[in-house]
């Protein structure tokens, strides 16, 4: 079994998948939207990846606001979160994303991706900080 955790962004879907014995976080791919709307390729690709990696259940990142209030894009998230399980069929649950980002941008410079480099693999690593910690809760 596989988990494939999933940073949904405006324009962009950081995807990472599991190790089959559940204890590590792989980066995928970055898909990239043409506009933020437009969800049909986006969803068609996750598909995609879903039957390539024999994904069980997917982590969807969101993003609340500081105060624990849901944010403008929290609202967007839970949207997709409900096309996603309509379309693949699979178990979608929804892990606190706050502060990810800032951390694959500290991974990423501890490991010495330039500063430039870095916005091209953040939603990427960002996925896997979701999907690293939604496993290591479940141990």
């Amino acid at each position: 079994m596989r988990i494939m955790g999933l940073d949904f962004g405006a324009k962009t879907v950081g995807v990472a998948v599991s190790d089959p014995l559940l204890i590590t976080a792989q980066g995928v791919e970055i898909i990239r939207r043409e506009k933020e709307d437009k969800l049909r390729k986006t969803l068609a690709r996750i598909e995609e990846l879903i039957l390539f990696y024999d994904v069980k259940e997917i982590v969807l990142g969101m993003p609340y606001n500081m105060d624990d209030s849901i944010s403008e894009r929290g609202y967007k998230t839970l949207e997709f979160k409900e096309k996603l399980m309509r379309r693949s069929g699979l178990k979608v649950v929804l892990w606190d994303e706050r502060l990810t980002t800032f951390e694959a941008e500290l991974l990423m410079a501890e490991t010495g991706v330039k500063k430039g480099k870095q916005k091209k693999y953040v939603d990427m690593i960002a996925a896997m900080v979701i999907l690293q910690e939604y496993m290591e809760s479940l141990n």
